[in-house]
């Protein structure tokens, strides 16, 4: 009967005749000298036992547990895309037609709102923990409502509490250096949002967050709405 054999140096496994036992040979893989052993010495490794119930044929009635795994199909991109470049175009169009006056408020908190749903799915679904069971169905729509509403207030609230903690008529006479720290903290706001809402890693939290917020920076921009920098201007 063969006799197992493992080298301690390159733990090579590999059996030999039971007439070398006790005997000491190279190992065939590292040329090391190692003792074959009795055979008395062997450890057996047996297979573990298979007590899960089974059916009339033999085969167990347990079901490996499978995964499915969340994907961001095709007809999923397209409406998020759609959605964005629709939201882009309505602000682009308030900017060509809305002449001194500009985008008016409603239609700039609107697009807030819009554009959030779309960017907060796109995000989560690059950035869910791979180790867990991701959201879907209603629990993923329930979720990414939740995240859109309170990413929204975080840009709705930044166009009154900076202008209010630093006396301005407007949030947009900030300096860029201060809009550039409220940024900062709003990000690590989105972040925790983010993070609490989906489960994420703190830095999926702040990728998720942070592709909102640019994304209404951007939209600022194309819509003609000023957000730092504005001339204060100087009473007589």
């Amino acid at each position: 009967m063969p006799i197992q054999v493992t080298c301690p140096k390159c733990f090579k496994r590999f059996q030999v005749s039971d007439k070398f036992a006790g005997k000491k040979g190279p190992c065939p893989s590292c040329k090391n000298t190692i003792t074959v052993p009795d055979k008395d010495e062997q450890v057996v490794i047996h297979e573990q036992p298979d007590d899960s119930p089974k059916d009339r044929s033999g085969q167990s009635v347990l079901k490996p547990i499978k995964r499915t795994e969340t994907k961001v199909t095709r007809k999923g991109l397209i409406a998020t895309i759609s959605a964005i470049v629709g939201v882009f175009a309505i602000a682009l169009f308030f900017r060509l037609s809305g002449g001194e006056a500009g985008t008016p408020l409603w239609a700039q908190i609107l697009g807030i709102i819009l554009l959030a749903p779309p960017l907060v799915w796109a995000g989560y679904s690059f950035t869910y923990d791979q180790e867990l069971e991701p959201y879907r169905g209603a629990e993923l729509r329930n979720r990414v409502l939740l995240a859109s509403v309170l990413l929204a207030l975080v840009w709705i609230v930044y166009a009154f509490v900076p202008a209010y903690l630093l006396d301005l008529e407007h949030a947009a006479e900030m300096s860029y250096t201060t809009f550039g720290i409220f940024f900062c903290i709003m990000l690590g706001i989105g972040s925790v949002i983010a993070v609490a809402t989906f489960e994420l890693e703190v830095f999926g939290g702040v990728l998720l967050a942070g592709l909102y917020l640019l994304s209404v920076v951007l939209l600022a921009i194309v819509s003609g709405v000023t957000l730092a920098g504005m001339p204060i201007p100087i009473s007589p």
